[in-house]
């Protein structure tokens, strides 16, 4: 529902271009473009399951999907502002000493790692293997890939890699939201696909359907909950921001999906907070899911079927090997007749991927278990997912335990796309979201927060999963869902496997599914631009206006409607 359209250069604009880099000067050198170079953090690879609990790896697919040049996300590119009321700038912040004490004794690791059903470790490869089909990553994209392969073909050979363990990234850490929807949001269908919202809507909802049927029918423990999500108005935007959201109602309305739009007193009947003056509930096409017990309950269904899973096992090139597919990895090799890269926010086997999708990083926290008082407080009787409307958003929701997770509004590119652990801890974006969820929530004034994590996602410039193939169409690839891979992944698997059979279905008729992004600028310019827009985007948020800089990038048809 907000503001920006897809990347369309246009001849006509090239005169806006002084006047965009004069607002892309104003908007760096203001927080000091040094940054660049001097604030950027020092990598290390990600550590395995033995060290979890212990300066655990934050790699997480949480659900953002708010908008932004060269990516759909809030970036603030390895810096934040100090900043109070989600936005307005401050010179001399204080910190409430009771936003930090909340969140002092919380374990840095994902709340969903508590649990008993972690499964074992998987053997590592050390020799040379043979497969019909060659999987490469382990999350949700992998998963579905290797499950929905093998039940259109039982007999047909296929091996699992992944660099960690499987489910360990984005896909066991995000914050289980599952949402219908292919397209990021109907507004970013609407400028980009529109001459097939119909079908793109029927086919997410099929998607969303077949996740829960799968679900049941293999008995997958996951606390599948399919209670849907509210978009919320708060005190925190400008007014337009709110009418914005009414149009996305009626256009929802209009293509038949069950919504409610709620008014004030509506809104605070469903969950109650001094900031929350309406809101768009989206009913039956979006569910809340344990993210973790869902890749390792994907996991089981694989193995059942056959799947042979090399865990500990990085894939470290491709090449022809006659009419197959050689894939190394550190210590073996796997002869396959067909690859598919299911890699999402990792470095890419295929160059050329790189240019197509950046690592941002999210961060999010859990709260203790409310007592029963706390949850009277806040109501929140049908436990939906909560996700508040600004450019710079927070998701949250209540676990099977009645705890709330709280993440969102800091998303962080940093330069030249590093992914390492040492960026995957951000306390200045937990004592941030702490003081958030205490102005949103003051009633819960004596709760805690027991678990604090953060982790990258991939995102591309249309802000969908898109496809392609390689190699005589012996390898094929699906990544780039910008924070909605718990949901679409199934999608993207189904539209994988296609596309290796050579299969034609309704999907792979569509432009949808035909077209791939724009690629990224190279870097510097990659970082600059984030910067500005973030810098942008952060101001409208405050005033509700666009600068030069926005009203540029949308004549130059950059940008994104979430």
């Amino acid at each position: 529902m907000r503001r920006n359209v897809m990347l369309n250069p246009d001849t006509s604009v090239t005169h806006s271009i002084d006047c965009v880099l004069q607002t892309l000067f104003i908007a760096t050198t203001n927080h000091d473009f040094c940054t660049i170079t001097r604030k950027t953090d020092r990598g290390c690879q990600t550590q395995t399951r033995g060290s979890r609990r212990d300066n655990c790896p934050f790699v997480g697919n949480s659900k953002i999907h708010g908008p932004t040049l060269f990516g759909g996300l809030q970036v603030v590119c390895g810096y934040r502002e100090n900043v109070s009321r989600w936005g307005e700038k401050m010179e001399n912040p204080a910190i409430d000493p009771r936003h930090l004490d909340a969140i002092a004794d919380a374990d840095p690791y994902p709340y969903w790692y508590d649990d008993a059903d972690e499964p074992d470790a998987n053997p590592t490869l050390v020799r040379t293997e043979s497969c019909d089909l060659c999987i490469v990553g382990g999350g949700y994209t992998g998963l579905w890939t290797a499950i929905i392969a093998k039940e259109r073909d039982p007999s047909r050979d296929i091996i699992l890699l992944d660099a960690q363990q499987v489910g360990s990234a984005a896909s066991g850490r995000n914050g289980g939201f599952m949402e219908a929807s292919l397209t990021h949001g109907i507004a970013n269908a609407q400028q980009r696909f529109a001459d097939e919202i119909p079908v793109l809507e029927e086919l997410g909802l099929h998607n969303l359907n077949e996740i829960e049927a799968a679900i049941r029918r293999y008995n997958i423990d996951c606390d599948f909950e399919r209670t849907g999500v509210i978009d919320v108005a708060t005190t925190f935007h400008p007014s337009s921001y709110s009418d914005e959201m009414r149009e996305d109602f009626h256009q929802l309305r209009s293509l038949g999906h069950n919504v409610e739009w709620l008014d004030r007193e509506a809104m605070q009947a469903q969950i109650h907070s001094p900031t929350y003056v309406g809101g768009l509930w989206r009913k039956e096409r979006a569910a809340l899911v344990d993210p973790a017990r869902l890749a390792w309950g994907l996991k089981r269904v694989a193995e059942s079927l056959g799947v042979r899973i090399f865990e500990d096992t990085r894939a470290t090139s491709l090449e022809r090997d006659g009419v197959g597919v050689l894939v190394e990895t550190s210590l073996g090799r796997v002869r396959a007749g067909k690859v598919a890269l299911c890699t999402n926010a990792f470095k890419p086997l295929l160059k050329r991927l790189s240019h197509y999708i950046i690592p941002v990083y999210d961060y999010c926290m859990v709260t203790e278990p409310l007592t029963d008082d706390q949850l009277e407080s806040i109501g929140w009787k049908n436990r939906q997912g909560l996700s508040d409307i600004p450019n710079q958003f927070h998701y949250y929701r209540l676990t099977a335990d009645n705890r709330i997770l709280w993440g969102g509004y800091d998303a962080v590119y940093y330069f030249r796309g590093r992914v390492n652990t040492e960026l995957e801890s951000r306390p200045e974006s937990w004592a941030l979201l702490s003081r958030h969820f205490f102005e949103t929530f003051p009633q819960l004034d004596d709760v805690r927060f027991s678990h604090m994590w953060g982790g990258a996602i991939d995102t591309c410039t249309r802000f969908t999963v898109f496809w392609g193939r390689a190699m005589g169409g012996r390898v094929a690839y699906a990544l780039g869902y910008t924070g909605l891979g718990t949901g679409s992944s199934r999608f993207g698997a189904e539209v994988l496997v296609d596309q290796l059979d050579g299969r034609r279905t309704k999907a792979s008729s569509t432009k949808f599914v035909q077209d791939k992004p724009l690629p990224f600028p190279p870097e510097p310019f990659r970082f600059i631009g984030i910067q500005a827009t973030r810098w942008s985007m952060r101001r409208e948020d405050r005033t509700g206006k666009r600068n030069l800089w926005l009203r540029s990038l949308d004549r130059l048809g950059l940008g994104f409607d979430s």
